[in-house]
């Protein structure tokens, strides 16, 4: 072997591939796609968040010159009496259809009744008022405490074919919206309180929050002439929408083709289908006619998945000493007007960070007249984790102790058995600690009227899944290399990095491309902090593949056994009996026209050869809260987290300040605000008030590298966790700062003022 050292890639910050397209504007996203002859489709919207549609008459519309066609939910294939497993559980699939438009009932302001197309989009605009729909308008339901009044209006009141077990089960006989109901937990939790010198029980709220992304969801369909679909659109996962669309206009996958565009920004949300269906129906209509449909900004705010608004229940039990020896969290979480919050993530890392002999967590995932929710980074855990944090904090205080000693006492480490059963692999847990202890934020003074310090820990599972990855080596020695995970966070750059790292060649050497669904293999969605590291794998090993067939390759043309050729990433060389060698551009190049290009690939289940390393991260924030208006500074922020390995360090480091950023803008300006009609008030992004660089400081990143040694390169996913902390350091700050708690978010000054008052 060669004594050659090279510089790792891994851990450099070399430019992203799509960097300069983006920054020149010639990125192609979804709204940019232009196709011969396409129609330009508009969605008719309720305008009532609780009514029965009597009657749909679409003549008019259809008379407008200009326009070409109108869908319907009659216009879908019968999917009555068929059950399916759709994205968020096990449930009809006709309501997987009545989510794109509604059937009987609209079950909020702007479910989909219809979808037009037309030769531009200002008359596709005028043929939507030309859509009569007769509704009988019900009294909504626009909160949890509404939803669980024995009174409350019932969502589904219609019930569906073949009832699903544990899927709105009556209660006490009567039709409820409760969707479901989750119970997990270990230990004896009644003992374990009996055994705690101190208890606390808290009430926590959060409200709803909308993703921020900044371009609008979109969909392009075009019926081929041999029958087969093809859909543009902005998702985080060509392969499953390809399932999605395939399931609701029961058509064949191998008759679907699925390309994805570049994507302005998702957190979750555009792995959900809201559009492309529709625009597929439009086409077939007009005879196979590219049609392209895409929303506004008002149509996003209030007709696409936010977060659950939650009501959670928090008791600690602990020792004196600190140790805390019981936890009992009991979760409501808003599902929207469909079942299927994240009540389960919500309840799978409430207690993540720590280890507690006795604990249980109960989740109830309950139907409102709101848009049926989607995933927003880390699903669930920032609501729950935001209510046990607090607990913690308080605690602390109950008990004298600092609130980084409190969580000295009962950390999570390898092998604690976490709410779900599941024991943990690698965990950075103390390291992360002691990280917090030990920076200069948190042992600096803080001085001031009216300021505060908080600190929070976060806890996210971390996902794997299916991955494909497809090289093949050019003649010049350069390399495509295609993976299935649409790019999102810099995955093309750290993908292409451990690709590289692997060969060792440059890194500049290898042109990453995010391949659509005829191309690659099948590819989970780009989510759940999964892509670095599941995708790195399926990239690895079609590494490992390329370098098995030259050394195979290279000892056919030396005339010598294969195991007598080694490739040497050190220096990208082969080398083989009597000093031979070969480097890796020559190989190319020559075997190119001796028995064809090399390529490699591998399709994985990344949990099969690995595994996954969950993630823990904490946050220091310190707040001036002023007394008279109620507005909360941030004045300095210090997130801390365990990344495994950081495989691009600035991405990994923007990863952090952007879930900081949004964590920010949850606990303190972020919300629907309903009135009693159901009507959002605040459907713009003006009024919807999201964070600006006027609203957060610089946020200081400290990257604490414990590698998961169930992959190739120590990675942990690190997308997820940083929305966690944010929400309980700043309510533990506002707390410190004016003595009085904070328990429901967002903490406007409004709410502020509110508490103060009252105290």
């Amino acid at each position: 072997m060669s004594t050659e050292t090279r510089p790792s890639i891994i851990g450099t910050r070399p430019v992203r591939p799509d960097g300069y397209d983006k920054v020149a504007g010639r990125a192609i996203y979804g709204a940019d796609v232009r196709l011969p002859g396409m129609l330009y489709g508009r969605v008719k919207r309720s305008p009532h968040a609780h009514a029965i549609i009597k009657r749909i008459d679409v003549s008019k519309a259809l008379a407008l010159p200009g326009v070409h066609a109108v869908v319907t939910y009659a216009d879908f294939p019968a999917q009555r009496e068929k059950i399916v497993q759709s994205f968020r559980g096990p449930g009809p699939s006709e309501w997987e259809v009545e989510r794109l438009l509604a059937r009987r009932k609209v079950l909020y302001k702007g479910h989909p009744v219809a979808a037009v197309c037309a030769t531009d989009m200002h008359t596709a605009e005028d043929a939507l008022d030309l859509i009569e729909v007769e509704y009988e308008v019900l009294p909504p339901v626009l909160s949890l405490q509404e939803a669980l009044l024995p009174s409350a209006p019932i969502l589904h009141d219609d019930g569906f074919a073949d009832p699903i077990d544990g899927l709105f089960d009556h209660v006490d006989g009567r039709p409820t919206n409760i969707a479901t109901r989750l119970e997990l937990g270990s230990g004896d939790i009644e003992q374990g309180f009996r055994e705690a010198d101190v208890i606390i029980e808290r009430e926590y709220e959060t409200g709803t929050y909308h993703q921020g992304y900044i371009e609008p969801h979109n969909g392009t369909a075009m019926w081929g002439s041999d029958g087969r679909l093809t859909v543009w659109t902005s998702t985080q996962g060509a392969f499953g929408m390809r399932e999605t669309i395939s399931r609701v206009l029961d058509l064949p996958i191998s008759q679907l083709r699925v390309i994805p565009a570049e994507i302005g920004g998702g957190f979750g949300a555009k792995n959900v289908m809201y559009l492309e269906p529709l625009a597929a129906l439009l086409s077939k209509k007009c005879g196979g006619r590219p049609v392209q449909v895409r929303m506004n900004n008002q149509e996003v705010l209030e007709a696409t998945g936010p977060t659950s608004a939650t009501r959670s229940w928090v008791k600690l039990g602990a020792k004196r000493d600190g140790t805390i020896v019981a936890a009992d969290v009991l979760l409501e979480y808003e599902a929207g007007a469909y079942h299927g919050s994240p009540v389960a993530g919500g309840a799978r890392c409430s207690l993540g960070p720590y280890s507690i002999p006795n604990q249980r967590v109960v989740g109830y995932d309950i139907v409102t007249n709101k848009p049926k929710v989607a995933a927003y980074r880390a699903p669930g855990a920032s609501a729950s984790e935001f209510a046990v944090e607090s607990a913690v904090d308080e605690l602390a205080q109950e008990l004298g102790l600092d609130p980084m000693v409190l969580r000295m006492k009962s950390p999570a480490r390898e092998g604690t058995r976490r709410t779900d059963g599941a024991r943990n692999g690698s965990i950075g847990t103390d390291e992360v600690i002691r990280a917090v202890m030990e920076h200069p934020h948190y042992r600096s003074e803080l001085t001031g009227a009216n300021r505060g310090r908080g600190v929070a820990m976060g806890f996210w599972q971390n996902g794997g899944g299916e991955s494909s990855a497809f090289a093949t080596v050019h003649s010049d020695g350069n390399v495509t290399l295609l993976t299935g995970s649409v790019d999102i966070g810099g995955q093309r750059a750290a993908l292409a990095m451990q690709f590289a790292e692997t060969m060792g060649i440059p890194y500049e050497d290898v042109n990453s491309v995010v391949a659509d669904t005829e191309s690659v293999g099948f590819t989970n969605n780009t989510g759940g902090s999964r892509t670095t590291f599941a995708t790195g794998w399926a990239v690895y090993q079609a590494a490992l593949d390329i370098r098995e067939q030259l050394e195979k390759r290279v000892a056919a043309i030396w005339e010598v056994e294969p195991t007598d050729v080694v490739y040497d990433p050190a220096g990208a060389i082969l080398r083989g009996p009597g000093d031979r060698t070969m480097t890796f551009k020559e190989a190319a190049g020559r075997l190119a026209h001796t028995g064809g290009m090399i390529q490699g690939h591998a399709d994985i289940m990344s949990t099969s050869i690995g595994s996954v390393g969950a993630c823990i991260a904490a946050n220091i924030v310190d707040v001036e809260v002023d007394p008279v208006t109620g507005k909360v500074t941030i004045l300095r922020y210090t997130a801390i987290q365990d990344v495994g390995r950081a495989i691009h360090p600035s991405y990994v480091e923007g990863q952090i300040q952007g879930g900081v950023a949004q964590g920010i803008g949850m606990a303190l300006s972020e919300e629907y605000v309903y009135d009693a009609a159901g009507q959002m008030r605040n459907n713009s992004l003006l009024d919807y008030r999201m964070p600006t660089a006027l609203d957060v400081p610089m946020i200081d990143v400290v990257l604490v590298e414990v590698p998961n040694p169930g992959h190739p390169y120590g990675v942990r996913g690190v997308g997820e966790v940083p929305i966690v902390p944010p929400l309980a350091a700043v309510a533990n700050a506002i707390a410190d700062a004016i003595g009085v708690r904070i328990p429901k978010l967002p903490a406007s000054p409004r709410v502020i003022l509110e508490h103060l008052g009252q105290a």
